[in-house]
């Protein structure tokens, strides 16, 4: 039997790696008191289990921005460093959901664990309901966002949209939808699309995402692409039925989601970030459980260029 993962990095959810030109590593993720935004950074993989965290941004006391700081993560764009972030102004839930708005920070420094970073503001979607989980990337030239919002009209809590972007903080075209829940292992216990990722390979743009609620139910689907193919019509996006990555009751790994993908220490094989919880026995709300860890896993790739995620708790 292969050999069983342990988490590279205990009670961080929602992890996000990106390896820069500078060499590092850099990782954030969501602390357990979603207090703050937390950087790290280390020349391998591994070195991020022990490197030195940095606090480069704390919630304010009062305000739209200043509690449940959730699912940072930092893009190199038009060479400086951002973190988006969802945040809300309380832990009041109004029509069954938090009250999460999407906002940005900058750093021109070229190690973002120092210098100073500006706040951007608002990420506005123009639309104002929950939204979250935004992630940006850039094809042939174009930068996209990325990211998870409810509709009033569609059942549950979040699908996911994607939009062109006119500066890394703002949105350059209105939103266009991409996925919804609809399949009966995206609606257990919440009717969820959240945390997508992007990944371009084989001629093919990929975006992973979780679905259902963040208990053992959790689970990953994927869409994808023809990287000539235009992004921003839905007719162009593929929807797998199946879950790409589910829980394994086998080996005790459980609601894997909400992932990033990075490059390994070798420069070329694709790491699929993510986190998971090793029990199902959660005492009160998940939310407030701070028990969901960081695993790094290699892809694997079938004969027609897809990726194979495999089981959550194997190499």
């Amino acid at each position: 039997m292969e050999e069983v993962l342990t988490p590279l990095i205990e009670q961080r959810a929602d992890p996000f790696i990106i390896r820069h030109s500078d060499g590092y590593y850099y990782f954030t993720a969501s602390v357990p008191q979603y207090d703050r935004i937390e950087l790290r950074r280390a020349k391998t993989i591994a070195g991020l289990a022990d490197a030195e965290k940095v606090d480069v941004w704390h919630k304010p006391d009062t305000g739209p921005y200043s509690e449940l700081v959730w699912a940072p993560e930092l893009h190199y764009n038009d060479g400086v460093w951002y973190v988006y972030f969802a945040a809300a102004p309380s832990r009041e839930i109004k029509h069954k959901l938090f009250q999460h708005r999407m906002y940005a920070i900058r750093n021109d420094n070229p190690n973002p664990l120092e210098g100073d970073w500006e706040f951007m503001g608002q990420v506005d979607t123009g639309i104002d309901t929950f939204c979250l989980d935004a992630t940006t990337f850039t094809h042939k030239g174009q930068l996209y966002y990325l990211w998870a919002q409810k509709d009033m009209a569609i059942e549950g809590n979040s699908n996911l949209y994607i939009a062109p972007m006119k500066t890394p903080w703002q949105l350059g075209g209105p939103p266009v939808m991409l996925s919804k829940p609809e399949f009966d292992w995206e609606i257990r216990g919440f009717w969820v699309n959240e945390g997508p990722s992007v990944l371009k390979k084989n001629g093919k743009i990929f975006i992973s995402y979780s679905a259902s609620a963040t208990d053992e139910n959790y689970a990953m689907g994927l869409l994808w692409a023809d990287e000539n193919a235009d992004l921003l019509d839905p007719a162009s996006w593929t929807k797998l039925p199946q879950p790409v990555l589910k829980t394994c009751y086998e080996h005790g790994v459980y609601g894997p989601g909400h992932n990033s993908f990075t490059i390994g220490d070798d420069g070329e094989t694709v790491m699929l970030v993510y986190h998971a919880r090793t029990y199902t026995e959660i005492i009160g709300d998940p939310l407030w459980n701070p028990d969901r860890h960081t695993y790094v896993k290699p892809l694997k790739w079938d004969k027609q260029g897809m990726p194979v995620f495999g089981k959550p708790s194997m190499a």
